[in-house]
């Protein structure tokens, strides 16, 4: 009798109670995680998206300006009129430039890609925006300067005898200052990229 008195019954709720708390804890956790890897992942296909667009610009930019060459009808026997863009050591520059620039972008797309399939990755993220703001720079440092040329081939300068060409190279001007606008586009994708990864680092 005395051996029967102490045995302690255990009541088996007590254990499914313990089991079942334990996965309620990582449910809500697993639930965080993915709302944040949803919100990234956005941020990673907008990326994506704008690096397409940026490409288009840039080729635009560095194509329109090498094939700006323009020919003047008349002539003579020892001279004949004609400006391109290999004329002008800027818009050399700004050719180069232009065509690193996308071929950046373009070496840059699989990145995006690897964020989008993981997107709390924070590597990725922190190359892209090194890259990209020293792409930004390059970007703008030959975006301004072939501005700085076209708006003197517009206008001219009359403290240093400089005088416009627009009048004469109508096309070369035409192309030229298309190519300019374009590069500038692409430094505005170039700034959204940066702030992109910015705040998807920053969400992290």
């Amino acid at each position: 009798m005395k051996n029967e008195s102490t045995v302690i019954n255990v009541p088996a709720e007590s254990s499914s109670a313990m089991k079942g708390k334990a996965p309620l804890i990582g449910v809500a956790k697993d639930h965080t995680t993915s709302g944040s890897g949803g919100y990234k992942r956005g941020l990673s296909i907008f990326d994506f998206l704008l690096r397409l667009a940026a490409i288009i610009a840039a080729s635009v930019a560095a194509g329109t300006m090498f094939t700006s060459d323009e020919t003047l009808p008349f002539f003579t026997q020892f001279l004949q009129f004609e400006a391109g863009y290999d004329d002008l050591p800027t818009y050399q520059f700004f050719v180069i430039a232009m065509s690193i620039v996308s071929g950046y972008l373009l070496l840059s797309l699989p990145i995006p890609v690897v964020t989008i399939v993981r997107p709390l990755a924070t590597a990725p993220r922190l190359l892209l925006l090194v890259l990209d703001t020293a792409a930004l720079a390059f970007n703008m440092a030959a975006a301004s300067s072939a501005a700085a040329i076209s708006y003197l081939a517009h206008n001219g300068n009359q403290n240093t005898n400089w005088l416009p060409i627009c009048q004469q190279f109508g096309d070369f001007c035409l192309k030229s200052s298309g190519a300019v606008v374009s590069s500038f586009v692409a430094v505005v994708f170039f700034t959204i990229l940066v702030v992109l990864s910015g705040v998807a680092l920053k969400r992290h």
